[in-house]
């Protein structure tokens, strides 16, 4: 067998437990999915080999030990990325095993170098962006991920997790405006469903910016062909108010409730949210993809979610220190009984 087959068949065998290690958890209950993904993973592996060659600082010698964990995937990846650091997929592919194991830091540098050799690919520059926002505190964009991000846009205007990202790096400067210009695009390049929903991030932006809100939504005269999904999918939210905290705290009567499920494990950002007031509590309510605030993020893709409901004196979306929160609850998708939430503590 040839040197440069040899790499080929290894790179893929190192793709492929890769790709087994990252979907375990899907293994029990959908195998051959699971196969199909990392079959395609290996094979991709092979084309990429096609296009690069064979680059000598990666030969991969005979005995080598095969990664048994994800841990052990990451520390080989990361070897042969110190050996050959000019393959932007690698390091790609070892910010997303970073993020996976929670190692924001690592996994923001990782996305970095790739984002480095590859300043012109959009969902790269956004991948970075979104991994200097995890590894930061409060979970802020900083000024380079902002430029990543206008980066993204000015290759791919339509870009729509770049536009969602922008907007929420503009609202956290408290640029209200500018973040109503980034999003109300989005409008008129996502569903009918999706579209509601953002409306509503869109004005909570246009009031803090002193603007009139938009008109009104527009209904959808027929269901979407994922109503089943979604209906499926959709969670019903009980939330009520700790009694004790409510005997303490001095609630301001126009406080806003929210109720937010996001992906476990993932990103801060909710994929479905609605809005209430104070005076509404307890609660009882049902999240489902029309509460979907992101383009590109739906509630029924999603298998494990963290459900929380916070309280915020300001109105505002965005998390700040005071707010009152409950506890996130972690749920399984589709869920088959309520998730009770209770209100009793304050953010720091």
């Amino acid at each position: 067998m040839s040197p440069a087959l040899s790499f080929a068949i290894a790179g893929a065998l190192l793709v492929l437990v890769v790709a087994v290690v990252l979907l375990r958890p899907l293994l029990r209950e959908s195998p051959k999915v699971v196969i199909g993904i990392a079959v395609c993973f290996s094979l991709a592996a092979v084309a990429l080999y096609r296009v690069v060659g064979t680059p000598a600082a990666l030969e991969v010698q005979a005995n080598a030990a095969m990664p048994q964990t994800l841990d052990d995937a990451i520390k080989q990846l990361q070897a042969e990325l110190a050996k050959n650091p000019d393959q932007p997929e690698g390091w790609r592919l070892l910010g997303q095993a970073l993020g996976n194991s929670q190692r924001f830091a690592e996994s923001r540098d990782a996305y970095a170098h790739a984002a480095k050799l590859t300043p012109k690919e959009p969902d790269v520059l956004v991948e970075a962006a979104q991994a200097r926002a995890l590894a930061a505190p409060e979970r802020r964009f900083d000024a380079q991920a902002v430029t990543m991000l206008q980066q993204a846009l000015e290759v791919q205007p339509q870009h729509q997790r770049a536009r969602w990202f922008l907007g929420i790096a503009q609202r956290q400067a408290g640029d209200d405006a500018e973040a109503v210009r980034t999003w109300e695009p989005l409008l008129a390049m996502v569903d009918g469903a999706t579209a509601n929903s953002l409306r509503g991030q869109i004005n909570d932006a246009r009031k803090a910016a002193g603007m009139a809100p938009l008109a009104a939504p527009v209904q959808p005269a027929t269901p979407t062909a994922s109503a089943a999904t979604a209906t499926a999918n959709a969670l019903h939210v009980r939330v009520q108010l700790d009694p004790d905290l409510a005997a303490r705290a001095r609630l301001r009567g126009d406080a806003t409730v929210f109720v937010i499920a996001r992906a476990a494990g993932g990103p801060p950002m909710p994929v479905a949210v609605e809005r209430h007031a104070l005076s509404d509590l307890p609660l009882d309510v049902t999240l489902d993809d029309g509460d979907s605030p992101m383009p590109t993020a739906k509630l029924s893709a999603l298998k494990d979610v963290e459900v929380l409901a916070r309280i915020s004196a300001s109105g505002d979306a965005i998390p700040q220190a005071g707010d009152l929160e409950s506890a996130p609850a972690r749920v399984t998708l589709p869920a088959t009984t309520p998730v009770d939430l209770t209100i009793g503590s304050m953010r720091q």
